[in-house]
């Protein structure tokens, strides 16, 4: 897959020892609920702040991890791209704070600020929000799309491109589908494979790790 083979060793390294993991295709039908996080600007953001929305990209991922951070401007484009269009992006850090200082709020700030972010930077601290998309790593991407009964269906799960390494030639798999649901075309690619920094959630022992 391109997606890994681009990534530099170094990189490759640091994610392997940090934890890493892939999330394999998975067909699933799932609501999301509303759910209230506060944002690096610490104002609270909700599904329901953004009254317009026709559906929303929800990208689990952090500060630290590698292949996050080849991410940060693709997803300032993609935010750009489609808000207009009532299709908003919300970026959400569920990394245990307690095992991985570096995933603190204030470096989320520093992050938001460095990076020029031009969308909501979200801290899940209770990792409540991780736990009903049942995310596993970072980066990983979610499209979730209004219903008839207003609530959010997740209608996307996998990767936002499958070349970290190479913007330019990469398959843009979250835009792809964000603009198929805009033009009611089914989905191409429902769901695809992504790779990044494992979520340890807080209290499952056999998955917590301490640096």
């Amino acid at each position: 897959m391109k997606l890994f083979r681009y990534i530099p060793a170094l990189a490759l390294l640091v994610i392997t020892l940090t934890g890493f993991t892939a999330m394999r295709n998975v067909t699933r039908a799932q609501t999301i609920k509303d759910f209230h996080l506060k944002n690096v600007n610490n104002k609270i953001v909700s599904l329901s702040s953004f009254k317009n929305a026709k559906g929303f990209m929800v990208v689990f991922t952090c500060n630290k991890c590698p292949m996050a951070k080849f991410y940060s401007e693709r997803l300032n484009k993609l935010n750009a791209l489609y808000k207009t269009k009532g299709v908003y992006l919300l970026a959400i850090n569920a990394m245990d704070t307690l095992a991985y200082a570096e995933e603190s709020f204030a470096l989320m700030q520093q992050k938001a600020k460095k990076d020029k972010l031009t969308f909501p930077y979200l801290q899940d601290d209770l990792q409540v929000v991780a736990k009903q998309f049942n995310a596993t790593h970072t980066p990983q991407a979610f499209v979730i799309w209004k219903n008839k009964l207003g609530t959010y269906d997740i209608k996307y799960q996998g990767a936002i491109d499958d070349n970290a390494g190479d913007a330019a030639n990469a398959e843009p798999f979250l835009a792809e589908a964000v603009t198929q649901l805009l033009t009611h075309k089914p989905l191409t690619h429902p769901t695809t494979e992504s790779f990044g920094c494992r979520i340890f959630y807080r209290g499952v022992k056999p998955n917590m790790k301490i640096n």
